[in-house]
Order: C-alpha cells, then sequence, then structure tokens
C-alpha cells in the first residue's frame, strides 16, 4: 500500500475545501458591498424591462449573478455526460467552458454598451500607451482588467494549447482589439484606446497565472489515432 498517497490526499482535499470557501466568501463579500446599487436595478429586471436593466452595469450584475445557479448546473450537467463517457478531467473540461462564457460575455456586453452619443459623436482613437491610464482611475482600470480575467483563467485549463503566458497575453490582447474596434466601428461614443488593450491583456495573464497548476498539459490531450493492430504471426 502506497502510504504516501494515502496521506497526502486528505490535505489536497482539504486545501480544494479551503479555495472553495474562499471564493465563495470572495463572492457573498462583493455582493455585500455593491448590495445597494444590485437592489436599485432589480425591480426593472424581474420586471423584464430594457431600459435600467440590461443597458446599466449594475443591471448586467445583478442578472450575472442571477444566472449563477443556472451556470454550476451547466457545469454538473455537462461533467456528468463527460465521465459517463468516460472523459478524463470532465469536471475541470466543464467548469472552464461554462465559466469562460459565464464570467467573459457580461464584461463584453458592459464595454459595448452605448454611450449618450451613439451615432452621433465621431469615433475616437488612443493610440498613445499609457496616457489614458491617469483618467481611468482605480475603478476603470480594476474593470480593465476583469473584462478577459475569466477567459485567461480558464482558457488554459480546457485548451492545452493556451497552456502558455505569451498565448494569453496574445488572446487577451487579440480579442480586446476586437472589442476596441467594434467600439470604433460601431460609432458607440466611447474612445478606443490601445491603454484597453495593454489592461485587458494583463488581466487576462494575471487571472492565468492564479490557475496554472490547473492548466492541461499535451500529455492529457488524448491522440485520436488508433494504435496499429500487431501483425499475426506467421505459421511455420
Amino acid at each position: 500500500m502506497n502510504h504516501d498517497a494515502s496521506l497526502s490526499a486528505p490535505p489536497d482535499r482539504a486545501r480544494r475545501m479551503v479555495f472553495l470557501g474562499l471564493v465563495i466568501l470572495g463572492v457573498v463579500s462583493a455582493v455585500f458591498v455593491v448590495r445597494g446599487p444590485l437592489m436599485m436595478a432589480a425591480p426593472r429586471c424581474t420586471a423584464g424591462r430594457w431600459h435600467g436593466c440590461f443597458d446599466t452595469f449594475n443591471g448586467v450584475v445583478l442578472m450575472t449573478l442571477v444566472a449563477l445557479p443556472l451556470a454550476v448546473l451547466v457545469v454538473w450537467a455537462l461533467a456528468r455526460r463527460r465521465r459517463a463517457a468516460g472523459v478524463p478531467w470532465a469536471w475541470r473540461m466543464s467548469l472552464a467552458e461554462v465559466g469562460m462564457v459565464h464570467g467573459t460575455v457580461p464584461f463584453l456586453w458592459m464595454t459595448l454598451m452605448p454611450g449618450a452619443g451613439v451615432g452621433i459623436v465621431p469615433p475616437r482613437v488612443s493610440l498613445v500607451p499609457l496616457r489614458d491610464l491617469a483618467t481611468m482611475g482605480p475603478l476603470g482600470i480594476g474593470g480593465n482588467l476583469l473584462v478577459f480575467a475569466a477567459l485567461g483563467f480558464f482558457a488554459p485549463m480546457r485548451f492545452a494549447a493556451l497552456a502558455s503566458v505569451p498565448r494569453v497575453l496574445a488572446l487577451g490582447a487579440g480579442c480586446s482589439v476586437l472589442v476596441e474596434t467594434a467600439q470604433y466601428v460601431l460609432r458607440l461614443d466611447r474612445v478606443s484606446s490601445v491603454d484597453d488593450v495593454l489592461v485587458n491583456a494583463v488581466g487576462a495573464v494575471l487571472a492565468a497565472l492564479a490557475s496554472r497548476r490547473w492548466w492541461r498539459t499535451a500529455a492529457e490531450v488524448p491522440s485520436g489515432r488508433a494504435r496499429p493492430a500487431p501483425a499475426p504471426a506467421s505459421a511455420g
């Protein structure tokens, strides 16, 4: 019997439980801090009104939290289906897929919300690096760090091809460039800034580093090629 393996299992399980508890505590604490603005948007969101709910930051955050139990249910259903099919790492793959979508789509929605001068104010571009950081403020910088944080955290867990810091950086920067281009083309009364791209990419990398121990490696990817059958032994 391998005593080392049996002794290491409880500490690993305890660390996972502690990590899960800290995540839940962090989410509850964040909701408690912003409970006032969220409750202001709650009546219109529950009534299904577009204005005052889906076109406001508070409304989008509230609906994201409301949809969290559904996201957990989807993770459970995907993981159960994969485990039944004998797919390895079923829970991690399912959590990564749902986490990327649930944690990224709301921020994309916020970044593409039109301003008051949508369609009227001409598109604006800021291509001087670090010039807009001073005007963002702590809240703006924090929000930009979170735009692709879920993508950076979960993408290397799901795809072995993205399990490296340079690739996550390229992924975050590329997605951010697409968002800034959409803001410019659609004339959403927003400034398409190179600093947004930089901060978005840094946020993706920082989140990826936080999940590094769970990254998927090439060794975990099953080979699609079947092994050739051994040649039959010749008689005589």
